[in-house]
Formats: structure tokens, sequence, C-alpha cells
């Protein structure tokens, strides 16, 4: 579209507004039309330990919120000289999992309980066992439970409680509903009748230490809408605290609030069966839609859906890019201090491009760079580590090299489960920050896969951009159309794309590089309770 086309587009209010509330920065995207990006805006912030439990404030979801939004209309202005009066639709979407209960007059009764948190240990086991279904630590339910095995007193005054999407789109719109991609991260979905399965539910409830509360799971769940129905329309209250200049007018459609795998199925068109798509951010996941069920029960998969309500196989992994970004700090620090000047950007690219001369097996370096617990490898703690030997290949390139590779070798361990329950995958498609310098990681993940990993034009947008097409979704099918046919026939027609070819050195390099990274698991809880964790401010 030319300027004049994107200004009729926004002052007219046919664009649509995706948000995706991420580990580290909260992004909004305003799309166009024929699905191109018009203007993106974006606001950091940082999940805090406190009282050993991860979490953000309510007070920094609005101001963050309000901030990213701003960002994203003064960069309008600038750029078109309009401002952003009406939308057509939009979405609220954000990392899944997680904990945030409210009382019956809607007061947060104890602090936003992050996916980031391994505290549920115990009753996700139990649920597990009781279910005969994977009940990851992360999931809503597990938080639920391990509150009631723990006797915690705010539990019997729960009204409702839901994720961090479905809170905001509930301030929002005033709707109580979540997206069913994000509802399987809170309790077991029935893919045949798109809602919480029933007999889970029931399950649940028959037990004695849930029985002495007044309150039914059900009543207290968000209620489950698939991609394509309406979810809403933002309210003037709701117009208000998205942008509290007053210029925003209410009424644009809603779409059911999803996580960020949902968002990262559809900006990667990754909804039909056999398709597979991995993000990798501060987390990071790996997905394949399903053909058949798996044959048993896997505690390192986790059993979701898409936002239209296919199974999916997904290996979620709390830890991936965080000790990059902790590497390119000193490296920062490292330029100010010889009086070089070099952006944030500079800095990635000139280390991940490093890489490229890296030794395949990255020199014999081995990391785990785990900020948080990481289920799949047993950490119920974050400890970053950095090991080699004497004689090992201490270089930059290898540095770099293996930090990608650690980002990717918990994840490793779930999909070398996938191949054992011969899971069919005919493309993979990748997006996230890892991906935003050219070729190096999508490179690396070829080869840590093994097979062809694809990047979409639109990857650097990823999550936001994907939740917009779910509100346009909402606004713009005909009848009877599916979300794959949508994303295939109207959205992805036209999409520029680059694949990349697995090297046999880059397979091999990571074979070896993961033979180490195995060889050092477990690691001993002893020696982590020797390393005290300090709380952050």
């Amino acid at each position: 579209m030319n300027k004049e086309q994107i200004q009729e587009q926004i002052t007219t209010g046919k664009a649509a507004l995706g948000v995706e509330f991420g580990s580290t920065r909260i992004k909004a995207v305003l799309v166009a039309t024929d699905y191109s990006v018009i203007a993106v805006g974006s606001h950091n912030w940082e999940n805090k330990l406190e009282g050993g439990v991860w979490t953000y404030s309510l007070e920094d979801v609005w101001t963050g919120l309000q901030s990213a939004y701003k960002n994203l209309t003064e960069v309008i202005d600038d750029e078109y000289g309009v401002k952003v009066t009406r939308l057509a639709s939009f979405g609220i979407a954000a990392m899944m999992h997680g904990y945030l209960a409210f009382d019956k007059d809607d007061q947060l009764l104890v602090p936003f309980r992050t996916w980031r948190n391994a505290i549920t240990g115990q009753a996700a086991a139990e649920l597990t066992e009781m279910f005969d279904f994977n009940i990851p630590q992360r999931w809503s339910i597990a938080h639920l439970y391990q509150a009631i095995l723990n006797q915690e007193t705010h539990v019997k005054e729960i009204n409702f409680f839901t994720t961090l999407a479905g809170y905001v789109h509930w301030r929002l719109t005033g709707e109580k509903v979540i997206g069913i991609g994000d509802a399987s991260g809170i309790f077991p979905i029935d893919s045949n009748t798109n809602d919480y399965n029933q007999e889970m539910i029931d399950k649940f409830s028959s037990l004695k230490t849930v029985q002495q509360y007044l309150w039914e799971l059900r009543n207290i769940l968000p209620t489950v809408k698939v991609a394509g129905v309406e979810a809403g329309n933002l309210t003037e209250a709701g117009a208000k605290l998205l942008d509290p200049s007053g210029t925003l007018q209410s009424g644009a459609v809603a779409a059911a609030p999803e996580g960020d795998a949902g968002t990262g199925m559809v900006s990667t068109n990754s909804v039909k069966q056999r398709t597979a798509n991995v993000s990798a951010g501060t987390s990071a996941f790996a997905m394949v839609v399903l053909e058949k069920e798996l044959s048993q029960v896997n505690e390192n998969i986790d059993m979701v859906t898409t936002p239209d309500g296919s199974a999916v196989a997904m290996v979620h992994i709390n830890n991936s890019t965080s000790e990059i970004n902790s590497w390119a700090r000193v490296f920062t620090e490292f330029a100010a201090a010889v009086g070089a000047t070099v952006t944030g950007g500079e800095i990635f690219s000139a280390l991940f491009n490093s890489v490229l001369k890296a030794d395949p097996d990255a020199g014999g370096l081995l990391s785990y760079g785990y900020h948080s617990g990481e289920n799949i490898t047993g950490m119920t703690e974050g400890r970053p580590m950095f090991v080699r030997t004497p004689n090992a290949k201490f270089t930059l390139a290898n540095l770099m090299r293996m930090h990608i590779y650690s980002a990717f070798g918990a994840m490793k361990i779930g999909l070398d489960v996938l191949a054992k329950e011969q899971v069919a995958m005919d493309s993979v498609i990748a997006q996230g920050g890892i991906f935003t310098t050219p070729v190096v990681a999508q490179k690396m993940l070829a080869g840590v896969m093994n097979t062809p990993v694809t990047l979409m034009k639109n990857a650097g947008e990823g999550g936001p951009w994907g939740m917009a097409v779910l509100s346009q979704f909402v606004t713009n099918r005909t009848t009877n159309q599916t979300l794959a046919d949508y994303l295939d026939n109207d959205v992805f027609q036209s999409q520029e794309s680059t694949t990349i070819e697995p090297d046999p050195e880059d397979v091999a390099g990571f074979a070896q590089f993961m033979a180490r990274y195995e060889a050092g698991l477990p690691i001993e809880q002893t020696a982590i309770d020797q390393m005290p964790i300090v709380e952050e401010d």
C-alpha cells in the first residue's frame, strides 16, 4: 500500500491491532486489510522474583500496554500524519499459562504467578496421574491445585481465574473469555467439543481437598472461544485503559485472547496437520499439529491446541535466549569501556555472524543457560552455567555457537520424544527474536532439527501480527471458512519466505554438543542449593 492508502486505512478505522505481552517486551502492531504491517510500538519490561515467585505487577501490565500503544500511535503520527481514532478489530495475546486469581470484587488475590515458576511439582504430578494426561507445572490448574495443597487462604475467595491475556481482554471488553489455544494451558481440552475436558473436570471436582470450597471449577474458569468467533467489543472504559489520551473510540470487534503458542502458529501458517513451528525468545517452544494421538503420556510433551481446536504436541522450555542477552550486555559494556560507540543491533549482528566461523561442535564448550527452572532437565531454579575443559577451543565464534545450541538444548530432548513417536512434520517454520540476524540462528536450527527451516518475512513481528490476523479472521471470514483456508488463501498467498537446508556438519556438530549437554544431566540439586539466588529489586 502507498502512503495515501495507509492513511485512509487508519482514518476510516479499517486497520486491526494486535498486542502481545512477551516475557521482556510488550509489542503492539497495527495491520492493514492486506495483512501488511502499518506500524509497530513496543515497551520493554521485566519479571521480578519476589518471595521466591516470578511475577509482574498489574500496574506494570497497564503502564506497559499504554506505553506500547502510545509508541505505536506516535510512529503513525510521525510517518503518516494521522491519528488512530478507530479500529476495525483487535486481539490480546500473552505468554501462556500462569495464574491470576480474583475475588468477587474483581480484586487480585495473590501476585500474578507466571509460567516461569517451577513451584507446583506435587500438584502437576498428582494431576498427571489422575488425568492420565500430562499437566506441566506451568499450567494454571497446577497452580490452583498447588495452592489448594498448600492450604493457601486465598483459594476460598476465588471467583475467577485466568491467564494474562485473558485478564487484559476482560478489562478491555468486560468478557471473561479465553481462546481455545490459551485455554489449553489452563486445563486439558476436549478437541471433540472444543471445550474443557468435562470428564477431567469431574475428576478434579470429586477430590475431597476441592470439595471443601463453595466454588465449582467450571464456574471460575473463563469461557472457551475458538478462532473466528467474536469475543466482545472494546468498551469505552477499555478504550481509555488502552489509550488514556481519549483519542481512541470504543466499538472494535475483539478476537478471543490467545497464548503465544497460538499466535506463533498463526504467524507461521502452522495450523494444519503435519505442520510445525518453532518460536524462540526468553522461553521457546516447538509445536507439531498432530494427525494422530501420541501412544503414551510423556512429561516432556504438552498437549495443547491450535486456535481452532486441533491437537498439538508442544515441547516447551523455560529458557532459551536470556543467556545470549546477558553476554550481549557484557560485550556492550566492554565496547563502551574502550570508547566504542555501537548499537544493540550492531552487537548482536557481530556476535551472531561470528558463529559462521565456529567449529561445528562449538569447540567443546558447554552451557546451560538456565535463568529459571527447567522442567525437562529437572532444574527447579535458575543457575546459568558455562563450563569447558582446559583444552576446549574458547573463541568468540565457539562461545556464541555454544549459546545458540544451548538455547535449543532442552528442546531437543523433547523433540527426540516426538521422533520416537514417529510424529510427521511436512514443514518447520521459525520465528522469534533469535532469528532477527539473517541466516545464523535459522541455519543452526536446521542443524538442530535436521530438517529444512523456513523463515517468513514477517518473522520479526511474530505473535502480535498473528493476533491481529486472528482478529481480522473474526470480521472477514466467509461462511464455513476454516482458519487454515483463511491463512492459506488470504493471508499467506504471497508471503515472502526463505528456507535453509540442514548442513551435515551442523547436524553432526550439534549431536556432539548434545552428547556433552545430556552427559552433564541431571545437575545435582545439592549443588544448586549451595548457590543462593538473589532476589531482584
